[in-house]
């Protein structure tokens, strides 16, 4: 009979999860894996999705979590912890969606105006709102959110803020085109806009430009997602935190050494791409590791603090396995 600790693993197929899937990801000898798609936003028989299963079940060993909703979980005292790798970023430039015909090119234009979330405390949302704050001088609370997506932690809006649910986000395509609503800011845009049945445009003419720019200024890739264990786990077995996290980190170099075939890709000149990243970034953007992210992490920390999702700011040391903050 088999010693190895089993850990269950929720995980999106994305690129970076592919030796996961495909089983080339080093396996640390004293663990056994059993590695599940689940997609974020997937309902399954429960009625959860892969983030509320782990929010309010521990469903999961390991798993794929939203960075939002954990820094409110956290502050609350729900048993899980975090490694510091991060396997999902965006900036949000390029999530901001208009009107092909309407006059908005910039943050200071939707003051006032109705604009489209998932749910007010999606990652997403939680650093376009942030943004406009912080590094476009708008302030979030004067526009008029509507929501899509139910909560997965409870909160008191800030007073003043008009927010308004309205329930499935496949319909905001339809909104949009019917001046219903004035914009959209989604990690994932209605189906309907992405294939070009409806038409959106971004809300900033050169949005690759614009989030260069960020970066140039803030040094870092936003952070959507975050690796959540179970706390009982980790108590138990304190050393599976940086045995999971070498994994992950080994995962990202296979996934890396796929372009080294200039043909890997389905994209024509996903090579060239591939090579013009490496120019522009400084450091690699998908670096896991508590110190290279440390702003970034503080960087949400204050707009969930600004935002009313956690009463007190805190120190992002307190969101990860010990065994990781020497990263």
């Amino acid at each position: 009979m088999s010693n190895k600790i089993k850990l269950t693993v929720a995980l999106d197929r994305y690129d970076r999860h592919f030796p996961f899937f495909d089983g080339t990801v080093p396996v640390h000898h004293n663990i056994e894996l059993d590695v599940k798609q689940v997609g974020q936003s997937v309902k399954l028989k429960d009625g959860k999705d892969r983030h509320g299963r782990m929010l309010h079940k521990q469903a999961y060993d390991v798993c794929e979590f939203s960075m939002s909703t954990f820094l409110m979980a956290k502050a609350r005292n729900i048993p899980i912890s975090g490694i510091p790798v991060f396997p999902r970023r965006l900036f949000s430039q390029s999530q901001m969606w208009v009107h092909p015909d309407s006059g908005f090119y910039h943050p200071r234009d939707l003051i006032g105006k109705k604009v489209a979330l998932s749910s007010f405390q999606t990652t997403l949302s939680l650093l376009a709102k942030g943004d406009l704050k912080f590094h476009y001088d708008v302030p979030w609370e004067e526009i008029h959110w509507i929501l899509t997506t139910k909560e997965k932690v409870d909160f008191t809006v800030k007073p003043g803020v008009k927010v308004d649910f309205i329930g499935n986000h496949q319909d905001l395509g339809i909104m949009l085109k019917k001046r219903d609503i004035d914009a959209f800011f989604l990690p994932h845009p209605p189906i309907s806009v992405m294939q070009g049945k409806i038409p959106a445009r971004r809300l900033f003419d050169d949005c690759l430009q614009e989030e260069k720019s960020y970066y140039d200024r803030h040094g870092d890739f936003p952070i959507m997602h975050i690796i959540a264990i179970r706390q009982s786990l980790l108590e138990q077995e304190p050393w599976i935190a940086k045995a999971v996290m070498e994994m992950f980190d080994a995962s990202k170099e296979l996934c890396s050494s796929y372009y080294t075939d200039p043909n890997w890709s389905s994209m024509v000149w996903g090579r060239h791409y591939f090579e013009n990243e490496r120019g522009f970034f400084k450091d690699d953007p998908w670096q896991n590791g508590f110190k290279r992210n440390y702003r970034n992490i503080e960087r949400f920390i204050h707009y969930s603090y600004d935002q009313a999702m956690i009463d007190t700011p805190y120190s992002p040391e307190l969101l990860f396995a010990p065994q990781t903050l020497c990263t």
